[in-house]
């Protein structure tokens, strides 16, 4: 006779709803924000990972980072998800996008607190968002394409972060030549 596998769940779980979940849902992804917050920039700080077979990295990339990560919590799987997705379509802007979300969750806590519904924050987000895009119109400087100099200053502010500053101007060149190639 072969014995069935049992599988015990853990019936002490709590269900949250309402106001409270919302607070844990935030809670969660400020905390998952906050994990990558210091990988972020010039001064970015390494992280040091300890893999499954004792194996340790260290890096200061945000998606490795979250991507190393085991969190239970569904707004923290949401926020990784976040990450894994902005790295598939764009491939670059994990952690800062992270961060983002953190902070949006942050701003939205007290509107929550004062029992805003979470459609009127979402209302003033996608406002604040009109307003950001009018302004970046507003001041946007157009940019000659066939002007070699002005494309190589457009790419080292973009790509200077990722790459040591000694071999920057090299790849920049490469990048400029390459899609001019294209």
């Amino acid at each position: 006779m072969s014995q069935s596998s049992v599988i015990v769940v853990n019936t002490n779980k709590e269900r949250e709803s309402g106001h409270k979940a919302q607070m844990s849902n935030i809670a969660a992804g400020k905390t998952v924000a906050d994990v990558v917050r210091t990988s972020l920039g010039p001064r970015a700080m390494l992280k040091m990972l300890l893999d499954p077979m004792g194996g340790i990295t260290l890096t200061n990339d945000g998606f490795a980072i979250l991507r190393e990560c085991e969190v239970a919590h569904p707004a923290a799987k949401s926020m990784i998800e976040l990450s894994r997705t902005q790295d598939d379509e764009v491939g670059d802007g994990t952690t800062s996008v992270i961060i983002l979300a953190g902070e949006l969750l942050a701003i939205s806590a007290p509107f929550l607190e004062r029992k805003i519904h979470p459609v009127v924050i979402l209302r003033g987000f996608q406002r604040a968002l009109e307003d950001a895009q009018d302004i970046l119109r507003s001041i946007a400087v157009p940019v000659d394409t066939s002007d070699r100099e002005q494309m190589l200053g457009l790419i080292k502010s973009a790509i200077g972060t990722k790459f040591v500053s000694r071999w920057n101007d090299l790849m920049c060149g490469l990048a400029l030549d390459a899609v001019q190639t294209v």
